[in-house]
């Protein structure tokens, strides 16, 4: 019965050092990652400026018809 109970001691001592250990990101990586999260930011900020100023722009052309009918 010890031996079992040394042996399950033993295995959860190993999972726990080996599920333990992360790997830790450079300062370089988490720098390269901000900057792709912000240029990712930008372009789907840029693409809903775009999108308003088509909004914009056919509401004009929708007010420009109704006045001239």
């Amino acid at each position: 019965m010890k031996k079992l109970l040394y042996t399950f001691l033993i295995l959860f001592s190993l999972s726990l050092v080996v599920t333990g250990c992360r790997e830790e990101k450079s300062t370089e990586e988490i720098v390269e990652e901000a900057i792709d999260d912000v240029e990712d930011g930008l372009e789907d900020a840029s693409d809903e400026v775009e999108d308003a100023m088509d909004d914009v722009e056919d509401n004009i052309d929708d007010t420009v018809d109704d006045i001239e009918d």
